[in-house]
């Protein structure tokens, strides 16, 4: 079992949202057209619940369309698979379709406009931030039964993308080779070279983004200028530390990647099979942020996707984002109702008592940035 470690408990675990100012502006769309709930058409235009009459209308309409199709969703990423298998067993008459797995946020973007009126096209997303604010336009407005209890920084005003589950950036490693690493500048060391990996492009990937983010802060900038943090891994990478290798579970228990900057709950399900992977949560500021889901504007199956959304953002499957280790949206509002797991809430790893969030803007700005500069500094 991976172990995790920080000085200060986060009681909590949504108070991180709290630090974020996602001014989000509203971009889609009029939300008073009405279904009936019975065909594709009236269920792509959909926005809530209430669209459809009742939530059974929902569950008849999307198991008439007898398909779900999921992309980027690896199941062993904050318990993916648990609540995959979850959805199969409730619902026998939808099959779900679990395309690449592995790709990135954009790439399942790409795989929408690839396919863009076939019956293979993604019903729904899984998004990192930067991604989603890029591509508003591929998204419909939908808004879950609870959407209330989803902090206001956490969604788009009409639904077209919302925060689902959270976490924290860290570092995992192999205690059998490294000791545990106490500040970025340790990992600058000659006993790093080729072993620091980043989980994906940060261009395009939201936790390879983050921790891009992460040297930022922990470097003395700040979230309005990512420079500092792709200076950093440019310096990794002139020292040969920085390793290419996109990270996966195999990566790291066969030992390519023996030191990860990831999402805490997805370094944490990573050492599962590796008793010396242990993973941190640096001093000093800390960096966290949240997955979105999204539905496709021109998904194949739209009762499901929205059935999906749904179940996402209901109380079971809040609390398995909790089991995999993540914060999930609705932790605030659960807490209060007394429908949190109370034991795995208080087994949620320790974290900084200062932590940042990206805001729109400043993640639209780094973005860009990355954009222009990262290729260049890590070539």
């Amino acid at each position: 079992m991976a172990t995790i470690t920080r000085r200060a408990r986060l009681v909590a675990g949504i108070a991180l949202a709290a630090t974020a100012a996602l001014a989000l502006t509203s971009c889609a769309a009029d939300t008073s057209a009405g279904t009936d709930g019975g065909d594709s058409a009236d269920a792509a235009s959909a926005t809530s619940l209430a669209d459809f009459g009742s939530f059974e209308d929902l569950e008849a309409a999307a198991k008439a369309e007898g398909q779900l199709n999921v992309i980027a969703l690896p199941r062993d990423w904050a318990n993916y698979g648990e609540i995959l298998d979850l959805f199969a067993e409730r619902y026998p008459e939808i099959t779900i379709n679990e395309a690449s797995p592995d790709v990135s946020s954009q790439e399942e973007i790409d795989a929408a406009k690839t396919n863009e009126g076939l019956d293979t096209a993604p019903d729904v997303f899984d998004l990192g931030l930067a991604v989603a604010l890029a591509n508003t336009d591929t998204f419909a407005p939908y808004q879950v039964e609870n959407f209330d209890e989803i902090p206001d920084a956490l969604k788009e005003p009409s639904g077209l993308f919302v925060g689902d589950y959270g976490g924290y950036m860290s570092i995992g490693y192999d205690s059998s080779k490294f000791d545990e690493p106490t500040s970025l500048d340790d990992l600058k060391g000659s006993d790093y070279k080729g072993a620091v990996a980043i989980n994906g492009d940060p261009t395009q990937a939201g936790s390879a983004f983050a921790a891009v983010g992460l040297a930022t802060v922990q470097n003395g900038g700040t979230l309005d200028d990512f420079t500092p943090g792709i200076e950093y891994f440019g310096e990794l990478q002139k020292a040969g530390n920085f390793l290419k290798v996109d990270v996966t579970t195999a990566t790291i228990t066969s030992g390519e990647t023996p030191v990860v900057f990831d999402w805490d709950y997805l370094n944490a399900a990573a050492g599962a099979d590796n008793p010396d992977w242990k993973v941190t949560v640096l001093d000093g500021t800390g960096y966290a942020s949240y997955y979105n889901q999204a539905i496709n504007k021109d998904a194949p199956h739209p009762a499901a996707a929205r059935l999906w959304q749904e179940f996402l953002y209901s109380d079971d499957v809040q609390n398995l984002w909790l089991k995999g280790g993540a914060r999930p949206a609705r932790m605030e509002a659960m807490t209060e109702a007394g429908t949190i797991d109370a034991d795995l809430a208080a087994a949620l790893p320790e974290v900084p008592a200062e932590t940042v969030v990206p805001t729109e803007e400043q993640s639209t700005a780094a973005g860009t940035l990355l954009g222009e500069k990262w290729a260049a500094a890590v070539q």
